[in-house]
């Protein structure tokens, strides 16, 4: 994510950190940012560009409901909540230096990769129960006191709080909202949608993972934004595999989306993820050229974020929150995959 202030990024798709890994060109170029209207946007190479994405964002708006729902307000913030002293902590949240992208893939032996399962595990749980959250009236600030909690009761620290100054332990997403998402005092709504992105910390590992849920009657449109979300992630996964390139990542799930004729956000990626919150490589859920290939016992996530309308992302006032441009809706899944030698497991699953 960018910052309107500094330009630069504090997130990716899970978040960003000082760089952009994967890419020849220096950061200034990759990102442009308006400070007065908070719109955030890569610069794409010609493939992406240009009259072709000029045309593809005005074919998806000429298909956006006429819907009576209400554009997202920024709610009132809760105090900060506490964490027990003796949960071990990322390095960024004792350090308070600025996160980023540490070179180099997540390669785990024996030991790592059984660490790995746990967070992964405890991550989906997490997610599972949060989702049983859902429903009109709840706050979304009572989402995550609920996943704070499971989280530290369980002697995990949760990865979001402090990371870059992020004040809340969980990521909570409604209808416009990409990503990133603040948990405040807004309740949510018959008919609405929410990602909720969890990531925890145990014993030196975060298993990193979010999903999109129902809050009561949903409209179709919006029940098919989310299922096609669903299947790309799922797609992506299924050609997963040591030597595959991750460029395939992108196109498998770009061609899925065009099918149905959703947008794909291109401003937010996946990433490697381990013994660091975020690693090489970074994983772009588009049509890309870029290198690279899977390699054996290796962790990244794969989360793709899939639009009703406009792919442009408008950042809040807050330096977090990222909503797309026309307030059309936004929908995202997130698994972390280990690489082995029949394809790929998911770790984040109960």
């Amino acid at each position: 994510m960018v910052g309107a202030s500094s330009l630069q990024p504090r997130l990716l798709s899970s978040f960003v950190g000082d760089r952009f890994v994967q890419s020849q060109r220096p950061l200034h170029q990759l990102f442009r940012c308006n400070p007065g209207n908070k719109h955030v946007s890569m610069q794409l190479s010609r493939t992406f560009s240009g009259l072709t994405n000029l045309l593809f964002n005005r074919r998806n708006l000429e298909g956006l409901p006429n819907s009576k729902r209400k554009r997202l307000r920024p709610g009132k913030l809760s105090p900060h909540r506490p964490v027990p002293g003796h949960i071990l902590r990322p390095s960024y949240v004792t350090s308070k230096k600025p996160p980023g992208i540490v070179s180099g893939p997540e390669v785990h032996d024996e030991k790592g990769i059984e660490c790995m399962r746990n967070s992964g595990r405890l991550a989906a749980q997490v997610l599972e129960y949060a989702g049983t959250l859902v429903k009109p009236g709840i706050k979304t600030d009572e989402i995550d006191e609920a996943v704070h909690q499971m989280i530290i009761d369980n002697g995990a620290y949760p990865s979001p709080l402090g990371y870059g100054g992020f004040p809340k332990s969980v990521c909570t997403s409604v209808n416009e909202c990409i990503c990133h998402g603040i948990p405040d005092s807004r309740p949510l709504e018959d008919g609405d949608i929410i990602n909720i992105d969890v990531t925890v910390y145990l014993n030196g590992y975060h298993g990193d993972t979010s999903a999109t849920f129902f809050c009561g009657d949903v409209d179709d449109k919006a029940r098919k934004l989310v299922e096609v979300t669903k299947e790309c992630l799922d797609k992506a996964i299924s050609i997963c595999a040591p030597g595959v390139e991750f460029k395939k990542i992108g196109k498998t799930i770009h061609d899925h989306a065009d099918k149905h004729r959703y947008g794909v956000v291109r401003m937010f990626v996946g990433h490697g993820v381990g013994r660091v919150f975020h690693a090489d490589p970074v994983i772009l859920h588009y049509r890309n050229n870029d290198g690279g290939h899977m390699v054996l016992n290796q962790t990244f996530t794969i989360e793709p974020m899939l639009t009703i309308g406009s792919i442009n992302p408008i950042m809040w006032d807050d330096n977090w929150t990222v909503v797309t441009e026309d307030g059309s809706l936004s929908a995202q899944f997130e698994h972390t995959i280990l690489i082995t030698e029949n394809g790929a497991e998911i770790l984040t699953q109960c």
